[in-house]
Formats: structure tokens, C-alpha cells, sequence
């Protein structure tokens, strides 16, 4: 289907648009926190996949290609609107670091992400990308143009708000 798409086929374009949308979206989702944004990022995101199709090489996973180019596109309207807030300072958050909490009482896929979306922006981007997608500290630290102490600083903030939303 990627081959076709390359060639321009209007056809696998909308097969590959309807394959991937679904999941994409709920990758946009997860960054964006509400539907209006995720929907602008989900069809920039397709934009520059159409855009850069010629540059797959076809190694390794399509899927895993595209969804980069998603949170790629994600993390640059968040970047755009400042939503990160990326400017605090470095020692207000050294004031965060804890001890690890003890684990949570399992919850729901749809309520836990209900939670996630209603993360702060900056922190529910750090948490995605560290605890969904797998990125390291120094990889977020060089996505988002903040140091590893600002992305280990979000992580926890967001791992203390999640585990006060549960709480209550």
C-alpha cells in the first residue's frame, strides 16, 4: 500500500488514511488532550506523511515510521502555543523529586486515559512520550529543547497528579 501511495494512487491513500487514522488519533489524542486539537494534529500529521512518503526506505515497521511522524507533529503545535511551558525554573522542580509511590489499584484503559488527557499539557506530553511511546529522558530532552532534569521533573509531576486523580 505504501508503494502505491508513492506513485500518487489516490486509492491506497484513503486505504492508508482509513488503516492508520484510527490509531493515529488516539496518539494525537494522548498529546493533545482534547478532540479539537487532536483532529488538527491527526490531519497535519497525515499531511507530512503524504509529503514525506518518498523518503520511507520501507525498513522496519510503517506503522512505527508514521506514528513518529504524529508525535512529531504533536509535539510541534505544543511547542507553537508554549503548552509545554518549558521556561520553569530548575530548581522548583528539584523540589518535586520523591520517593516512588507504591503502586496504584488497577484502573479502566478508557478512565485512566480520561486522566492522561487531563494532565497539563506539558506534563501529560513528557508522560506520553516517556511512558507510552518509550522514549528516553535524553531523547525527550532533545524532542522538546529542555534539559533532562526539566523531562524527569514533568514525569514525576505527572506521576503525582495521576496518583492524586486516583486517589480522589
Amino acid at each position: 500500500m505504501a508503494a502505491a501511495c508513492k506513485e500518487g494512487d489516490r486509492r491506497a491513500q484513503k486505504r492508508l488514511f482509513d488503516a492508520l487514522s484510527p490509531k493515529m488519533m488516539a496518539v494525537c489524542l494522548r498529546y493533545m488532550g482534547n478532540r479539537e486539537d487532536a483532529e488538527d494534529v491527526l490531519q497535519e500529521g497525515f499531511i507530512t506523511l503524504f509529503t514525506k512518503l518518498a523518503s520511507y526506505e520501507g525498513s522496519g515497521s510503517f506503522e512505527g515510521w508514521a506514528r513518529r511522524i504524529f508525535v512529531n507533529t504533536a509535539l510541534m503545535h505544543l511547542r507553537k502555543t508554549d503548552a509545554l511551558g518549558l521556561s520553569e525554573d530548575i530548581t522548583e522542580a528539584r523540589s518535586l523529586f520523591t520517593e516512588e509511590a507504591t503502586p496504584l489499584e488497577r484502573m479502566g484503559y478508557k478512565e485512566l486515559m480520561k486522566l492522561i488527557e487531563a494532565l497539563p499539557p506539558d506534563a501529560r506530553t513528557v508522560f506520553n512520550m516517556y511512558v507510552v511511546e518509550g522514549y528516553s529522558h535524553k531523547e525527550i530532552a532533545k524532542e522538546l529543547g529542555c534539559t533532562e532534569a526539566t523531562s524527569r521533573s514533568k514525569l514525576q509531576r505527572a506521576r503525582l497528579r495521576l496518583q492524586e486523580m486516583i486517589e480522589k
